[in-house]
């Protein structure tokens, strides 16, 4: 029996999520009078995102081992939240907290899968059948087809621009499911997910009349959870392509209209001036290659990033160099920024230029890497890191170079061949070349 989700497909769930798109959401945030500044705008631009689901893959799949010896139960697993699998595993059986042991190991990978204890159950739950220890392991293809994947979000957006180009109107709906209602209910409120919403909420220009506001709608029978980057992958992507085609509109040069509207924040100013300065920004490419930028603050850091990328012929996308920097506050090892940095944005850019999980007859379609591909190593580009020298307090690292890729990516093959790129991810829906 498949249940009542059993002709599940991703184009009934896309339909789902234009149509209540069309209907004003949650407001996370007003400022001016964005629809009065919209209507009196000397140009208006407007545009639909899209970023599918996506699995996270780790290396090592879920697997757990348990002991449940009468009053006692031994737990040997690695998880991101061992307060939450104690707890649940309290629940479970009976026992009492400590009672319960939780034997925490290395993760394998983790990129937000092991934040759920979904694995943890359906161990303890075989265990509960079994007198001596136990151990589950997923194979990959159940990995894959029965993850906690990041929603599929659907994105609407309208700008104004005066006479010169400048961004006087910017209007920004986010449909798509609530994690943190599932995860962190206090942290879903006045019907905003602020995940959702992050990287769009606050984008770093000067925007003076801007209005975000977030509809949630939940895909049937699909459970969404975070994955690595969080909310800010899908913001940012959002915000810097949108940002990139304002400055297309406006006949400008990227760099030189982001920094135009970064006047009043020195720190992603600063950051955007050092990467265009070492990324060489403007200075010739071969023929078919570009380069485009993306800016961001996230997990307390501002970050700016340049890619180098060539479109061939056939159509085939090879990203040749990243160039990255980072004002991440006082920096301690700036060994552990850089590894964290080439990390990041390479699980960042295998996902903008592979990930997606599509669903067909109620059933993922993907199942091991032939078919959720990861990037090759042959693949790989070169990674330049480049510190800000800042005396400000620590921000985070480990997911901010995730976020920014896929619009830096995005936007140097719109430079490369004029084609824009609005759904996610590249390798299915780059514009043919001709035409």
């Amino acid at each position: 029996d498949d249940g009542p989700n059993a002709n599940v497909n991703t184009a009934d769930i896309v339909r789902q999520l234009d149509k209540e798109s069309q209907q004003p959401g949650a407001v996370a945030r007003h400022d001016g009078n964005p629809d009065a500044a919209l209507a009196g705008a000397a140009q208006r631009i407007e545009a639909v995102y899209q970023l599918p689901f996506l699995a996270h893959a780790a290396m090592e799949p879920m697997n757990c081992t348990v002991h449940l010896n009468g009053d006692r139960c031994d737990i040997w697993v690695g998880t991101q939240a061992p307060t939450r699998a104690l707890a649940t595993v309290a629940k479970l059986t009976g026992l009492p907290p400590d009672s319960i042991a939780i034997h925490n190991h290395l993760l394998g990978g983790g990129f937000g899968r092991r934040l759920d204890v979904d694995g943890i159950v359906h161990a303890v739950k075989v265990a509960q059948h079994v007198n001596g220890p136990v151990k589950v392991v997923w194979t990959r293809e159940e990995d894959i087809q029965h993850d906690m994947y990041r929603p599929c979000y659907y994105d609407r957006l309208a700008a104004g621009l005066d006479s010169n180009g400048t961004p006087v109107a910017w209007k920004h709906r986010i449909s798509g499911s609530s994690v943190c209602a599932r995860y962190i209910p206090p942290f879903y409120q006045n019907g905003v997910d602020f995940d959702a919403v992050d990287g769009a909420m606050d984008p770093p220009y000067a925007l003076p009349n801007i209005h975000v506001d977030y509809v949630r709608v939940e895909p049937p029978g699909i459970p969404t959870a975070f994955w690595r980057g969080v909310g800010a992958t899908r913001g940012i992507f959002v915000v810097e392509s949108f940002i990139d085609e304002l400055a297309a509109a406006a006949k400008q040069d990227p760099v030189a209209y982001r920094k135009g509207l970064l006047g009043h924040n020195p720190r992603a100013l600063g950051a955007l001036t050092l990467v265009a300065e070492k990324a060489g920004w403007g200075e010739p490419l071969p023929s078919g290659r570009g380069r485009g930028v993306s800016v961001q603050f996230a997990f307390g850091s501002y970050l700016s990033q340049v890619a180098e990328v060539e479109v061939g012929s056939d159509g085939k996308v090879r990203v040749h160099r990243i160039v990255c920097a980072v004002d991440c506050g006082m920096v301690v090892n700036p060994d552990t920024i850089a590894a964290q940095v080439e990390g990041g944005a390479l699980f960042g850019l295998t996902a903008a230029l592979y990930g997606e999980i599509t669903l067909k007859d109620g059933r993922v379609e993907q199942s091991n890497f032939d078919s959720y591909l990861p990037m090759r190593i042959d693949e790989v580009p070169v990674i330049e890191t480049h510190i800000v020298k800042s005396i400000e307090e620590p921000g985070g690292i480990g997911e901010a170079p995730t976020a920014a890729i896929a619009p830096a990516v995005t936007n140097a093959i719109f430079a490369a061949t004029g084609k824009r790129i609005r759904t996610l991810p590249i390798a299915t829906n780059l514009p043919k070349l001709s035409g």
